[in-house]
């Protein structure tokens, strides 16, 4: 798979925070620990094997052998599983939601990203062990982000009332959501074993936990990607004092409160992702996922009856730990506290959140994992390169906006040049003589002058605006196909890992699809790729 690259940066879809994160500006640094690159891994190792404890591996795998007890494990994946009962073993973690069918390829990127950099590290230090992990999102409750996935320009949509943590939800008329897709599909081995996954995964599982769990498991069981599903009991029995902190002393909100404003303080275009609240916690039972409010003492289920004084409170988190789900602000310090992690990858969004909580770490006493951009992909067909070389066109070209593409586009190929910045400067040095003799004569001319300059320069970009106009019209068809292929690889506008679904490529290049792009991406290479299937 011939691959390319090009800068974050330059590709004008990543936010500056996260371009000054790559470029490892100075300011930025008291935000992370230690920077992604191999050399700064052993550091890394060194400082979380001293944190971690046997007592904590031993629960952890205890924890994981549980959670595969109803899957078919490969080989590898038990192997890395029995590994993280060893000292000399750690995890590189990627999460993300239950989207339906895996929702947009960045999921795949993700999980990719963690296992190549598992075997980049196991090549850079040969005497530690590196198991890749995938974080189930199962707790979360925002079933209408996950509850559909784009195929061949059409949403696949799961219909039905949700309510509660998504993980718990039953599979009720998925069925009906795999008679849509299947019908979709072509009759060739591709398309079958695309529906037998789906099958797999849906129909034949209680909830969406376990479906995703299946499906995630048949994809990547064969790299020995480890899954992990937080809403675990034993798990969190190992966050009780963190659950306790937060309730008492709100710790979180303090101190995330404050990385957001020296955020803000270091430069106002920097978006804040998320903002803690006074308990960043939420109660969960049946069908119920509410946050935990406290007010003149009282701790309250948000929108329903429950309540509980301080001492009761702390009695429930006791006994009942697995209620106490985390949301955004402290699941990462949960993640941090039950794995032996070095590295989390995720996305701009998720890296631009994990910069605001490493000061609330360093409160809990928890060591601050590396964060890695995962990779970023646009798939191109070798078809769809071969009609880019003779429109002579980049791919890099397609990341601008569609009017600045057609733009550029036909000044490129114009046969005429429409470019008239250099009679506009030749214009603006005729008029520094008209000024030097405004000045000579009488200064209230210089406004006169200026004013002439003005209209004259802005009569130039007009006659400019209309050539440009006229060229487009008169090289509609060239730029027409060009505005094609960008809406075949940036659908809506938009990046091809954000739209499309891994089913489609599936359905051209089967079992394969997984290898080929481990193959091609570099987890560490810092650049968006453009890989060629």
């Amino acid at each position: 798979m011939p691959t390319d690259c090009i800068p974050f940066r330059e590709t004008n879809y990543f936010s500056s925070l996260i371009c000054d994160y790559l470029d490892e500006n100075e300011p930025l640094k008291p935000f992370y620990n230690r920077f992604p690159k191999l050399e700064n891994f052993k550091a890394q190792i060194e400082e979380k094997q001293s944190s971690f404890t046997d007592e904590s591996r031993t629960v952890l795998v205890k924890s994981l052998n549980k959670q595969y007890q109803n899957s078919e494990v490969s080989d590898l994946t038990q192997t890395n599983i029995n590994l993280l009962q060893n000292t000399n073993t750690f995890t590189v973690v990627t999460g993300h939601q239950l989207n339906l069918f895996t929702g947009p390829l960045y999921f795949f990127y993700k999980i990719i990203s963690t296992i190549n950099l598992c075997k980049e590290l196991k090549v850079q230090y040969p005497e530690y062990d590196f198991v890749p992990i995938y974080w189930m999102a199962t707790e979360d409750h925002d079933f209408e982000e996950i509850n559909y996935f784009n195929f061949k320009g059409k949403k696949v949509q799961w219909s039905r009332d949700a309510s509660g943590a998504v993980g718990e939800l039953n599979l009720k008329s998925l069925d009906l959501v795999f008679e849509v897709f299947s019908a979709q599909l072509n009759g060739t081995t591709n398309a079958s074993e695309l529906k037998k996954r789906f099958k797999d995964a849906y129909l034949n599982h209680s909830n969406l936990a376990e479906a995703m769990h299946q499906l995630v498991n048949d994809l990547f069981k064969d790299f020995g990607l480890v899954i992990v599903d937080g809403n675990d009991k034993t798990l969190k029995q190992q966050f009780i004092p963190y659950v306790e902190e937060e309730l008492v002393k709100q710790t979180s909100f303090s101190k995330v409160s404050e990385a957001n404003e020296n955020l803000n303080a270091l430069d106002g275009n920097y978006k804040i992702q998320v903002n803690p609240r006074e308990i960043n916690l939420f109660y969960i039972t049946e069908n119920v996922r509410e946050r935990i409010v406290e007010k003149d003492t009282i701790f309250y289920v948000n929108n329903t009856d429950v309540s509980w004084d301080k001492s009761e409170i702390l009695k429930e988190v006791y006994d009942f730990p697995e209620r106490f789900s985390p949301n955004v602000i402290l699941r990462p310090l949960f993640q941090e506290v039950v794995l032996p992690n070095l590295c989390y990858i995720g996305g701009g969004g998720e890296l631009a959140y994990w910069l605001e909580l490493k000061s609330n770490f360093e409160s809990q006493n928890v060591v601050f994992p590396m964060l890695l951009l995962r990779n970023s992909v646009v798939l191109i067909t070798e078809k769809q390169k071969q009609k880019l070389d003779k429109l002579h066109v980049e791919v890099s070209d397609l990341f601008l906006n569609q009017e600045a593409l057609k733009t550029k586009i036909t000044k490129q190929i114009s046969a005429i040049d429409i470019d008239f910045s250099s009679q506009v400067q030749h214009l603006k040095q005729q008029f520094e003589a008209l000024y030097d003799l405004a000045e000579k004569t009488d200064g209230s001319f210089i406004g006169a002058v200026a004013a002439q300059e003005q209209k004259q320069v802005k009569g130039l970009e007009n006659l400019e605006k209309r050539l440009l106009k006229a060229q487009k019209r008169k090289l509609s068809d060239h730029i027409r196909r060009v505005v094609e292929l960008q809406n075949e690889l940036f659908p809506n506008q938009s990046l091809q890992e954000r739209y499309m679904n891994f089913s489609e490529f599936y359905l051209d290049y089967g079992s394969e699809f997984i290898p080929k792009l481990i193959d091609s991406l570099k987890p560490l290479k810092g650049e968006f790729s453009i890989v060629q299937v």
